[in-house]
Parts: C-alpha cells; structure tokens; sequence
C-alpha cells in the first residue's frame, strides 16, 4: 500500500478523498473518472492479512529495527559436563585422547525475549540456520500453574508461571488475535533472515490459529514458498466427553511448513513400518515362508526383468503372466502428511521422557522433522523451547543447535536436559558437543531505560519505587513538599524512597550491589534516624547475605536485599510483580586427605518469587524447615578465582560447570557434598564458585574461599 493510502479492518483500502469527504461534497468536486485508464484503488488490491499495527499512520508497512534490537550477549555459563569431570579428577590428558566431544562448535542456549535475541543474532547468524521450528504459546486461556517436586519423597509445591512470562502472555494476547499476529509477525520477519537460503521453517499451532498464522507466513516468507501443511493427531482421545458433545474432538495440531528459498531446500522422504492393513497385502508366500505382494513390471526393461528373473524376483501366475514381487520384510511406508503415529505426553504420562513440562512435545516428532529438513551438522533452531526438546534431539542426531525461552523455569529444565544428554552420549562413546548459557544480561536493562525511561536514571528510581510501592524521597531524603533538613543539615544522595518505616535504596541500572555500598547505604539510613534499609538492585555481589550481618550488628540498621524484578521493565506493566529477598546460601571447603578439594552445601533458603500467593506462608515454613529440599540442582566452578576472575566476583567471567548434581523424576535424591577431589595446580588461597537452582529454576550463588 502506497502513502495516503487508509487501511479499513477488512483489509481493502480506499483513497483519503473519498474516505473523508461527504457524499455531497464527493458529487460536487471534480473527482477523476475511474476505469480502464485510471483504475480505482480497490480494483487493483492485493488480498492480505492487515491487523493493528502492520501499517504506520501514513499507510507505510511497519518494519523491524533489528539493528536498534540488537544487543550484546553475556555468557554465563559454560557447560561441558564430561571434559570437566576428567579435568576435576587430574585425568584430562588421558580424557582428551579418548573424547568424543566435538569442537567445531559451541551450542546456544539463551534465556531473555526471543524478539531481542534473534536481532542480537543476527550479526553473526545471519542466512546460517539450516532448520527453524517453533511451537509459540497459542493457548489464550492456558492455565500454566503447575506442580513440582521437592525433596525425595513424592511430594510436591504449586509453581505460577513466572510474573515476566504472565506479562509478555498478556501483552501477547491483550487485543486479542490481533496482537498475536503483530508478536509473530515481527518475530517471523527475523527468523527469515536467520534462514540459509536451503533452510526451512516449521511452525506449529493448532485449530485456534493456523489459518491466520498460514497467512502471515505467507506475507512474511510468500505463498510460493509453502511446502506443506502436516496434521499431527496427538492421540485418539480427544478433549473429553463434555467438549464433544456438541462438536467432533479437537485432537489435532497443524505444522506449517515454509521454506527460504522457492527454488532449493533440504528434504529427504521419512518411512515408517507398515499398519497391519498394509501387511495384508503381503498374502503371498515363498517356500520358505517369506511373505511377498506382486506389481505390475510395467515399464520394466527385457533385461531387467531377465535379471530380476534371475534373481528370484518375478512371480509368474498360472496363466504366464509375469510380476515384480515386494517383501514385507523389506517393506515400508512413505510418511506423508497426516501423523497419527505419535502420540502426546496426554496418552503416556509415564513416558521416560516426560518431564511434566506444559506444552513439552515427543522427541519422535522433533526426530522426523530433524531427519527431513537437516542433515548432520546443520545448524537447529528452537526460539520458543520450552523444555528443550529440539536441543535434546538434535544433540543426539548430530545437529547443532540454538535455543530460546523467556521463562527461567523452562531455561532451567532445557539446561540440565542438555547436561544429562552430554552425560549419556560421551558414556556411550557417541560425539557430542559442549554448550553455552547466554542472556541480555544488563544490556537488555540498557536498552529498556534508553528507550522507555529516556536515559535518565533518576526516572529509573522513581519507576523501580513505584512498583515496590514506596515514596519517593527528594535529594534531601524528604518527601515532596516536606520542609527542614535531614540530621546534620546534609543531602542524603543514596536515600531515594520510604516505605512504611523503613528506607530505600535504589542501585543503578549497570551495577553489581556490594558490601561497600551495603555499609554507605547502611550508615545514610542510621544518619536519618532509620532502623531499617531496602536495597533494591539489579545484581548483588556474591556472598552478600552473609557479609552484611557484620554491617547490620555495627550499624544497627536491617538490611534487606531485594532483586529487581525483570518484570518492570515490560511495556504496559500496571501492577507490581513479586518483590522477595534474595536466596539465603552457605557452603564450605571440604579437604580430603589426597590433597582433593570438594564443597558441602550447609545452608539453602530459597527465593519464593513464583509461588503462588494462597501458598506462601505454608511453603516459607517449609523452606525454613528444610531449605535443601528445595534444591533441584547445584554446581561448582572450582576455579572461579584464578587470574581471569573479575574483582569482586563479579563482571563478565563465565561459570564454568567443574562438578554438578541435579535431581531427576526417577531419582530424587542429591548429594550436598561433592564428590569430585579437586586438585588445584598451586598452593595457596583460591575461590571455588557454587551455583545453586531451586525447583522453581531459581538461581543463586556464593564464593567459597579455599586454601591448600
């Protein structure tokens, strides 16, 4: 559509003149004739979907800045199971010459909006990802509550979806269909210029959305570049006795398949083992039993069927007609578009597989999508992943892979999936590859405040102040409109707010909160006659907790660390998202007597940020109680402190995964001291790292000081 032009809700489009202009007024002026010379507008309209947004106030189609999007990623972990345990246990020479983990690259898993990620990819992935395949949260009233287990028992908590994914769910789908297509839309637009030019998309959705969804790919990627449309039946159940009464069971997902270029894209056909009416078919036999069906040698040469003759393959009937003969032991059956042969998680909850993850798909259906439309090698990518799944499968079909997920809990669960495919391939002698954990970090909180704030980080305070719910204090520390001076006639710069009796320290946007500042903060507080401090902060310096009980006994001021929820930081936020103290962490150096360094957790206190409010009180008791029950997985970097480290703890240095343990649904149990028998290449003091993350995906860590 041209400039000037106006877009109605149907889609056709008519000229600003005879939008806006009264029928008399239109009769009077001297419009142009329209006809074969001088077409009217709507005689040469294309169809297409249009939905709020697509076009600006001028008619112009809206584009993606990805170039404005893209951002820095930060690694923060390192992950190479295997490779560390040798190293942890002095036998790395010896497990590099037997390793079967492969170097060519580095797989991505990355928590953070999937928006920002792929234009942050794009520099160095662009027209590079060989495969796409995408499940989007399609389910308007999904109810994402679930249960997870703690401790060894069977016993388990209610976990809310996390309060950044309940945001982006109801920005999601606010307007309706409407702001769906404009979030998929954009995020299709960046994931054809990830495509390679032999690449190929598949796009999964059910009866909710995939006409609609059909035509934005079809605008994004262009009709000509359709492949298919795959119906999935997940089982045979259906939804249920009352959902069906009145209509046919809605048990079917589609999953659209588009490729980059209309010219060239990778497929290789899929078969599968034949239905027993297809076995029938076989009825005739050899002597020995061997089962055979007979075609017609239609174009068959006479030589070929002179050696087809001679190799057993012609069956002639009484009449001397001749037949090619098929075995139905060599037969099987090309997979076309209806699957109906893998079924859901709904039909086998005890699958080994299932991890009770909402929308967590087969690994079988990911497998035939990966066979058809890769090869080894290629290069995967899942942006909505979820539990990980494309990650799983690909890793053990040889891809490499890319993952996305704005939910901490589903980075988490694809996280320790990964590690346990690791574990499993280089114990059966299969290659693998080692991968990374990435996020925006405090880019994406740059970004937000460049945009939504201005730049100013005195509005920042007063956004981050309004959603805990406390005052805004002045420069002077007194509210607006207060008159005299605070205790000694002085400006009290790090105070900015109140809440109740106690006050509020906002750290800023790009800072880690370290003991320094806890004790300036501290002693602003008792100079104002308060008793109790919130700092507020973006990151605290590790082993905080613990540090500033010192401070609270010298200064008599309570400190309470308290996290900045992402969750502000999300456009149209009303209400205020959980606000909890951070996680409570102890652990100590064990020394064994061959010189082997290891860590026992003493004490864990969990953060409760996504349990649901009703069950709170009895679940803090719980925690109180037993802290360690509530870890679902814990790690060890054993060289956290060697020459790379950054001061403080803090900065840009990876944790690398040295030692871990996690439970699994299977085994409940989890070691709190490791086993791995560090042995450091120097005397002297080190510092081990120990990460901790809850069952609600949860992180926390502290520094360990270690001295041998």
């Amino acid at each position: 559509m041209g400039r000037g032009t106006k877009t109605s809700k149907r889609g056709s489009a008519v000229p600003p003149s005879a939008a806006q202009a009264p029928p008399k007024a239109r009769a009077a002026d001297a419009s142009p004739r329209w006809g074969p010379d001088n077409p009217h507008p709507l005689s040469v309209m294309k169809t297409e979907l249009v939905w709020e947004g697509k076009y600006d106030e001028w008619g112009n189609r809206r584009t993606v800045d990805a170039a404005r999007l893209a951002m820095p990623m930060q690694r923060i972990e390192t992950i190479d199971q295997p490779r560390s345990e040798a190293a942890a246990a002095g036998q790395l020479a010896m497990f590099e010459k037997k390793s079967t983990r492969l170097d060519d690259f580095r797989n991505m898993l990355i928590w953070g909006d999937n928006k920002l990620v792929m234009a942050s990819l794009l520099r160095d992935f662009k027209g590079k990802i060989d495969l796409i395949y995408i499940d989007p949260p399609f389910d308007v009233g999904a109810d994402f509550t679930m249960e997870v287990p703690i401790g060894e028992e069977k016993e388990t908590v209610a976990k809310d979806q996390s309060a950044l994914e309940m945001v982006a769910y109801r920005d999601m789908w606010g307007k309706g269909t409407a702001s769906f297509i404009a979030m998929i839309y954009d995020r299709l637009l960046l994931m054809r210029d990830l495509l390679a030019e032999n690449g190929s998309i598949y796009v999964q959705c059910d009866w909710r959305l995939n006409s609609s969804i059909r035509l934005v790919l079809d605008d994004v990627f262009g009709s000509d570049q359709y492949r298919n449309e795959i119906t999935w039946k997940r089982d045979a159940a259906g939804v249920g006795a009352k959902k069906t009464a009145r209509q046919w069971g809605r048990n079917t997902d589609s999953i659209l398949l588009y490729t980059r270029s209309p010219e060239s894209w990778t497929y290789s056909a899929q078969f599968k083992e034949l239905d027993d009416k297809q076995k029938a078919v076989y009825s005739l036999k050899e002597p020995d039993g061997r089962r055979y069906k007979t075609v017609t040698l239609g174009d068959y040469s006479a030589a070929s069927i002179a050696r087809m003759e001679t190799e057993g393959l012609i069956h002639v009937t009484s009449t001397g007609t001749k037949y090619k003969k098929y075995y139905l032991d060599e037969g099987q059956a090309i997979i076309d578009v209806m699957w109906g042969d893998i079924l859901s998680f709904g039909s086998r909850y005890g699958s080994e597989e299932y991890l009770a993850f909402p929308t967590q798909k087969p690994e079988a259906l990911l497998e035939r999508i990966m066979r058809a439309s890769s090869k080894d090698g290629d290069l995967v990518a899942d942006l909505f992943c979820g539990s990980g799944t494309t990650g799983a499968v690909a890793e053990k079909l040889g891809r490499r892979w890319i993952m996305a997920d704005l939910g901490r809990f589903a980075v988490h669960t694809a996280r320790k999936r990964l590690i346990d495919v690791q574990r499993t391939l280089s114990a059966e002698g299969k290659p693998y590859r080692a991968f990374d954990l990435h996020n925006l970090g405090r880019y994406e909180r740059q970004w937000w405040q460049q945009e939504a704030l201005k730049g100013a980080d005195a509005e920042h305070r007063r956004v981050v102040l309004e959603f805990f719910r406390a005052e805004v204090l002045g420069g002077t520390g007194l509210l607006p409109g207060e008159s005299g001076k605070t205790p000694g006639g002085s400006p009290v710069p790090l105070i900015h707010g109140r809440k109740g009796r106690a006050l509020c320290h906002v750290a800023g946007i790009d800072s880690i909160f370290s003991a320094a500042e806890a004790r300036a903060v501290a002693k602003a507080a008792a100079g104002m006659g308060g008793t109790e401090v919130y700092c507020l902060a973006w990151g605290f310096e590790m082993d905080l907790r613990q540090r500033v009980e010192k401070v609270e006994a010298d200064l008599g001021v309570k400190i309470m660390l308290i996290p900045i929820p992402r969750e502000i930081m999300e456009k149209n936020r009303k209400g205020p998202p959980p606000w909890l103290e951070v996680a409570v962490l102890e652990a100590e150096a064990v020394y064994r007597k061959d010189g082997g360094v290891d860590i026992k957790l003493t004490r864990f206190l969990p953060s409760l940020a996504e349990v649901p409010t009703k069950e709170l009180e009895s679940i803090k008791e719980r925690a109180v109680r037993s802290g360690f029950d509530f870890i679902d997985f814990w790690a060890v970097d054993f060289e956290w402190g060697g020459p790379d480290s950054p001061p403080g703890g803090g900065g840009e240095k990876p944790f690398n995964h040295h030692w871990q343990d996690y439970r699994t649904r299977k085994d409940r149990s989890l070691k709190t001291v490791s086993d791995a028998g560090h042995t450091y290449a120097s005397k002297g003091k080190h510092t081990a790292c120990v990460k901790v993350v809850d069952v609600f995906g949860c992180d926390t860590s502290i520094t360990v000081a270690v001295k041998v």
